[in-house]
C-alpha cells in the first residue's frame, strides 16, 4: 500500500509500506529530483554533448517526478530525450495522478505523460515530436537493453531498506548500459557505491546533495 504524504517543500510523494520508504526524500521531493536528477545529472550531461539529445536510464522510475521534469526540461530547449525507466511494481495511473506533480510542469508534459503512462509500460512509445518513454516492467537484474545511455538516475530505495538492488553485481549490471562520457548519478553517496562505480570505469565526484543530505554522487565513465 502506498500513502500519500507532504515533504518538506510543499511537494507530495509516497510511503510505500511494503519497502518501508518514501519513494523521495521527506526533505523536499521536488527539491531533491530537481538537485539530484535534474541540475547534477541531465544538465550537466546535456552540457557535455554538441548534439541537441539525450538518452536517460532511471532506476526506479516510481512516481515519474524525474521524468516528467527531465521531459519539461527537453520540450523548453527543444532537446530530444529518449527516456527508459526501469519499475518492477509500477504505480497505477490513478494513484500517480494523486501526486499533484502536475503543478510542477505544463499542461501538455503533464496530459502527454498521464495519456501515454499504461502504453508505455512495456512499450516505447512517442510522448511528443521530442520526447519518447518506455518504463520496463520488471527487476534491475532481469533488464536488458542493447542501448547504450547518456545518463544514469539511479533512484532506487536506501540500501538499508532495498540492499539487494545497491551491490557491487547490480552497480556493474547498471553501468553497464553506460555510454563513454555517460553520467550516473544518485542521492546515495556510500563508500561502498563509490568504490562499485570506480571499479566500473568511472571517475567520482562529491557534490552538495539535496535538502537532508550533505553530499550526493555524480560520476562519469571514463573509457
Amino acid at each position: 500500500m502506498n500513502i500519500l504524504t507532504k515533504t518538506a517543500d510543499g511537494s507530495n510523494t509516497l510511503f510505500n509500506e511494503t519497502i518501508g520508504e518514501h519513494y523521495h526524500s521527506s526533505n523536499g521531493a521536488l527539491q531533491e529530483s530537481k538537485h539530484v536528477f535534474l541540475e547534477a545529472g541531465l544538465k550537466f550531461a546535456i552540457a557535455q554533448k554538441d548534439e541537441k539529445d539525450i538518452s536517460v536510464l532511471e532506476v526506479g522510475f516510481g512516481t515519474g517526478l524525474n521524468f516528467i521534469l527531465s521531459f519539461a526540461h527537453c520540450e523548453e530547449n527543444n532537446i530530444k530525450l529518449n527516456y527508459t525507466g526501469i519499475e518492477a511494481f509500477p504505480l497505477t495511473e490513478e494513484i500517480i495522478k494523486q501526486t499533484g506533480y502536475d503543478e510542477y510542469v505544463s499542461k501538455n508534459v503533464w496530459q502527454d505523460f498521464i495519456s501515454k503512462y499504461d502504453y508505455a509500460l512495456g512499450n516505447r512509445q512517442s510522448l511528443s515530436s521530442h520526447c519518447e518513454l518506455e518504463i520496463a516492467n520488471t527487476t534491475l537484474a532481469n533488464f536488458k537493453s542493447s542501448t547504450k545511455f547518456d545518463v544514469i538516475y539511479f533512484d532506487a530505495f536506501s540500501v538499508q531498506h532495498q540492499p539487494e538492488m545497491w551491490t557491487d553485481d547490480m552497480i556493474a549490471h547498471t553501468c553497464s548500459f553506460l555510454k563513454s562520457g555517460g553520467v550516473f548519478v544518485s542521492y546515495s553517496i556510500t563508500g561502498n557505491l563509490k568504490r562499485a562505480v570506480k571499479s566500473c570505469g568511472l571517475k567520482v565526484e562529491k557534490l552538495p546533495g539535496a535538502a537532508g543530505k550533505r553530499e550526493m554522487l555524480r560520476a562519469v565513465k571514463q573509457c
